[in-house]
């Protein structure tokens, strides 16, 4: 360790982890007396035969055209499924797989509240948080796929995926709906640090290798995962201490203990102001608007980018009736004012765009975090 920071106390390593309207229902008369497997007091009637051997029975009897008009109003006259009736017809949970408090479960409460108001029904949060958020993401996947249960979350899923490969595969056993918006993270480092640059950063963790402290908000999250692919482009040796949470990575960060986080938006941004953390860069591909002095980490090591994004998932199987009526409810409420207020102060801006858009999104980012989980070794805890 450098002197400039040998007089750090120890990094604190505590451990992470249309409706479908159908028409009247068109209506069978008596056939004639006679029919195999009628009786003749009730021309509908059978002992001991079922309404499928019936219909073939009668079928079988008729000409082509009576037969094929007979075949069809049997369709009609069958129950039609349940998501096809008005939808929703009751209250739909919404998980989010975290504490309340952080980025999921605001964005959570937003739009559930956005979608009780277009649907005129209520969308009820249930935070189902712990194991890196495995615990939610696993309630979603075994949930009935009718779209009365939805999912609510971050780019995280990518990484967690990723890092974990749990049994139930949350990456095909759940799919997009639509994204909400997005934020970038970034690049910050204690004050004691003599880096103002990215590139000054990368030159000076190369001369001392394997020696600054870098926190993550836990194994395989987004923070760790974003830092490791620096880590690999820039060909950089560093220390990585997991926390429990981002709030106290960050109080480590505050206190010298650990020098780097590549941390959201949010939390960092005060701090700039008072001068007791230094931006070097954001994620993004392009400068992010609230913070446009700020350079990106592509400036200095071109392609690099890794985003922050919210949005709205279902179990695999849910009706794609389903999924088009929400993914247009989120792109409809996005466009509106307060929504656009409210993302702003998280940092955010909209995204929207169809489900098959998201999912493209979701399944770039997984396999690029399993590129980084093989190239860094990294083992779940």
């Amino acid at each position: 360790m450098s002197a400039r920071w040998a007089g750090s106390p120890p990094p604190d390593r505590r451990a992470a982890q249309r409706p479908v309207e159908y028409g009247a229902s068109a209506r069978l008369r008596s056939p004639p007396a006679g029919l195999p497997g009628t009786d003749s007091r009730h021309p509908f009637s059978s002992q001991k035969t079922t309404h499928g051997e019936t219909m073939k029975r009668i079928l079988s009897t008729c000409s082509t055209p009576v037969a094929l008009a007979l075949a069809a109003a049997a369709s009609f006259t069958a129950a039609p499924p349940a998501w096809s009736q008005q939808y929703p017809a009751k209250p739909v949970r919404v998980i989010v797989p975290f504490a309340p408090g952080g980025g999921s479960d605001i964005t959570a409460r937003q739009v559930s509240a956005k979608f009780s108001e277009i649907f005129k029904q209520q969308f009820v949060v249930e935070n189902r948080g712990g194991a890196a958020g495995l615990i939610g993401m696993e309630q979603t996947a075994k949930a009935t796929p009718d779209g009365y249960t939805i999912m609510i979350m971050s780019g995280s899923f990518s990484a967690t995926s990723a890092t974990h490969q749990p049994a139930f595969d949350p990456i095909n056993s759940i799919v997009a709906v639509a994204e909400v918006g997005f934020t970038p993270f970034v690049l910050t480092v204690h004050p004691s640090l003599p880096s103002k640059t990215t590139k000054e950063f990368i030159a000076m963790v190369r001369a001392k290798p394997g020696e600054l402290v870098y926190a993550s908000s836990g194994v395989g999250g987004l923070t760790h995962m974003a830092t490791e692919l620096l880590a690999s482009m820039a060909k950089l040796k560093m220390i990585h201490v997991p926390y429990k949470s981002t709030g106290a990575a960050m109080a480590d960060l505050l206190s010298g203990r650990a020098q780097l986080i590549v941390g959201s938006l949010l939390p960092v941004v005060p701090h700039f102001k008072t001068g007791k953390l230094r931006p070097l860069a954001v994620t993004t591909a392009k400068r992010w608007y609230s913070v446009p002095d700020v350079p990106t980490v592509a400036e200095t090591l071109p392609g690099y980018e890794v985003e922050l994004w919210f949005g709205v998932m279902a179990p695999r199987g849910t009706p794609q009736a389903i999924i088009d009526q929400l993914n247009g409810a989120v792109n409809k409420m996005i466009q509106e004012p307060d929504m656009k207020k409210n993302l702003d102060q998280q940092g955010m801006v909209p995204s929207g765009g169809a489900p098959a858009k998201f999912a493209d999104r979701i399944r770039k980012d997984y396999d690029r975090w399993v590129r980084v989980v093989k190239e860094a070794g990294i083992k779940p805890e």
